[in-house]
């Protein structure tokens, strides 16, 4: 069932005072200052990988929480901010089907689906979007949380748009997949700032103790988060988090970018495979882009993970 919003002050998200000085919106304006003032190749090139590259980046992951002799296959596309001119129809059409093409046993959509910087041209309509995201296929079917920005922009209108392609929406839910001696379960969490309280407060719609309640067996889980700021209190029984939003940095000016990452971690989650006390998160840099349609040394990447328990006798 979906969590209803409260006033318990444990779902405010205080955003440091350094990231109030310097917000995303404006660092990321500066960066494409920076691009323009550095020379028209460095700009173009930000423009390209945009709007033009798109790489798999694989992970193998060994989890002492996933099934002895088990493994899973999981393609995750996050933040794909569908809109002109870095993400048409046709360019989503090609992620949909390089998707398709790893063969994954499920697919996880992280959030984040529409684009709403100022650069939008031409619109690319929900009904649009999702139409392409059904072609989306894998034996344990496709699986959706949402994001800050579908909160922020339309998020009865990206729940109508997946509801009516049939592609279902975890809100801090949990479901079993799979038969018994190879279930596992997938949870999705409600966005973390999906209410902006005041200028650097936010309140979520996460309920990560009620989500993981739900769960009723030993089975390994997979947590979706669009945010990768839950991850310290995510318990070591979750086997693997799956996370988005940073977009890597999006813009990767040297010595610049750390500090300007959209979390209260700084660059700690900002991208690639986090592993503290023996827990374990993939954080996705993404696919489209916010504030500005460039990106620097972070290119458009959809992620493949291949899950596995250690052997029988142990070993990894």
């Amino acid at each position: 069932m979906n969590s209803q919003p409260s006033g318990d002050s444990s779902n405010v998200v205080p955003i440091p005072l350094e990231k109030r000085r310097m917000t995303r919106r404006r660092f990321l304006a500066s960066g494409l200052g920076i691009a323009t003032a550095t020379g028209g190749a460095t700009g173009g090139y930000s423009y390209f990988e945009a709007s033009q590259r798109l790489v798999v980046t694989p992970y193998r992951i060994v989890s002492p929480r996933w099934t002895a002799g088990r493994k899973l296959s999981i393609t995750v596309i996050a933040d794909l901010h569908a809109g002109g001119p870095n993400m048409g129809v046709e360019r989503i059409r090609t992620i949909v089907d390089t998707a398709n093409g790893l063969n994954a046993d499920i697919v996880v959509l992280l959030g984040d689906y529409f684009a709403t910087h100022r650069f939008v041209h031409p619109v690319v309509p929900p009904a649009v979007w999702a139409a392409e995201l059904k072609r989306l296929h894998a034996p344990f079917g496709v699986w959706a949380i949402l994001g800050n920005h579908d909160w922020w922009f339309d998020v009865a209108g990206t729940r109508k748009a997946l509801k009516d392609v049939g592609i279902p929406l975890l809100e801090n839910q949990a479901v079993p997949l799979g038969e018994a001696g190879n279930r596992f379960w997938i949870a999705g969490l409600g966005d973390q700032i999906a209410h902006q309280l005041s200028h650097g407060q936010f309140r979520g719609e996460d309920d990560l103790p009620g989500t993981l309640a739900q769960i009723r067996t030993g089975d390994p889980v997979i947590l979706l988060a669009h945010e990768p700021d839950i991850f310290p209190k995510v318990p070591d029984t979750v086997a693997l988090t799956l996370a988005g939003h940073t977009h890597g940095g999006q813009i990767r000016i040297p010595f610049i970018w750390p500090s300007f990452v959209p979390s209260a971690y700084g660059a700690r989650y900002a991208y690639g495979h986090i592993v503290e006390d023996h827990r374990q998160m993939i954080v996705s840099g993404g696919l489209g882009t916010s504030f500005v349609p460039l990106r620097l040394g972070v290119p458009p990447e959809i992620v493949h993970v291949e899950i596995r328990g250690p052997n029988a006798n142990g070993g990894s």
